[in-house]
């Protein structure tokens, strides 16, 4: 794929570099090359002048070279020294200011890697500083695995679009537009199969069509264990269901299976959870790794932090309870407050932003850095 299409996609196989990098010595900034032995209290003559993108040449003796950020190094010239550092007087002869190092501000041909060594791993996803490394080796074209293609189901005849009126005992599908973003950022391409009535018969249509149509399908709603709720006496018609429960709050009646489609293995399906946060954690604990999984990405963990708790809680038995929160960084330890109410149907404390920085504007600090 040319690689002004490819940001976000992952890698088909290993990359090496084609190019020593850099190519050539060159000068890491604006200055004067010269060879630091010829360099006296008379000063050295300037004898000739290399832009960046000039040919390759040879400094002649006792003199030194007005040169600029990435020009090729003269041959013969051992250092370069910022032109912030030197005087010239009145017979154009340079002037060094403190001490000069053999060396100095010169990027050695290859200092980066050289041809042949390894660049990208297949699993890693197409970044933009990795775009610009490709394109620095004259790369134009990546190869890229195909995009997963994932089929969304929202399940509950309770539901509607929004824009649509609504009655006192409907509600707005919040996971369809959430789950669709969500995937759309992992880098899927999303098959959108609407709302799905609670019937068996209108689930088993709808995951039949999605299991010819797509990768992976993911369905939310209808997982729990209620009379109305369907999902797993039809995906275990359907094929099998490797487990259905996790001891998680909020998302405890996840689910994940297999739909039959002949092969042997068959389609993956991912049952989240019908309260909108229960379906946010299922994704983010769950669902997320396995989907960087299909698509031959290299796994990202959750990040971890240890912070001070600014609240008192007390966990259910039996069950990892995960709580929405906000970092304070006001103090000299960034301290965590609950976000705002946590019941599973409470999207508000989830899109609360994640930090709260000092009123003026500092960063936390730690030994003296930020």
């Amino acid at each position: 794929m040319p690689l002004g299409q490819a940001f976000g996609r992952v890698l088909s196989r290993d990359l090496v570099a084609r190019l020593d990098m850099p190519g050539i010595d060159n000068s890491a900034m604006d200055g004067y090359a010269l060879r630091l032995s010829e360099l006296g209290a008379r000063g050295l003559p300037v004898v000739m002048r290399v832009p960046a993108g000039g040919m390759l040449s040879t400094l002649p003796e006792g003199g030194c070279a007005r040169i600029f950020t990435g020009a090729p190094v003269p041959r013969g010239a051992d250092c370069v020294i910022p032109q912030e550092r030197v005087t010239l007087d009145d017979e154009g002869r340079i002037h060094v200011i403190g001490a000069a190092q053999l060396g100095g501000n010169i990027r050695r041909r290859g200092e980066e890697y050289q041809a042949g060594d390894a660049l990208l791993p297949a699993g890693s996803t197409l970044n933009a500083p990795a775009l610009a490394m490709l394109a620095s080796q004259g790369i134009a074209e990546a190869p890229v695995l195909p995009r997963l293609t994932v089929a969304l189901i929202s399940t509950g005849d309770e539901l509607i679009e929004p824009g649509q009126p609504c009655l006192p005992e409907q509600v707005y599908n919040s996971n369809r537009v959430m789950l669709r973003a969500l995937l759309e950022q992992a880098g899927c391409q999303v098959l959108d199969l609407g709302i799905i009535g609670d019937t068996a018969e209108a689930l088993h249509t709808a995951l039949t069509a999605a299991r010819d149509s797509a990768d992976l399908v993911v369905c939310t709603g209808g997982v729990s264990v209620g009379e109305e709720d369907h999902v797993r006496p039809v995906l275990e018609a359907l094929g099998r269901v490797v487990f259905h429960g996790v001891a998680i709050k909020p998302g405890k009646p996840f689910a994940f299976g297999f739909l039959d489609d002949g092969s042997p293995q068959g389609v993956p399906l991912i049952a989240l959870p019908g309260n909108p946060v229960a379906s946010l954690v299922g994704w983010q604990l769950l669902a997320r790794p396995f989907v960087q999984r299909c698509q031959g990405r290299a796994f990202g963990s959750l990040q971890h932090y240890s912070v001070r708790a600014g609240f008192s809680r007390r966990a259910s038995p039996g069950r990892c309870e995960l709580v929405r929160v906000v970092l304070d960084w006001q103090g000299i330890q960034p301290t965590a407050f609950l976000a705002g109410a946590q019941g599973s149907h409470m999207l508000r404390a989830a899109s609360q932003p994640g930090t709260r920085l000092p009123d003026d504007g500092r960063r936390y600090r730690r030994g003296g850095r930020t």
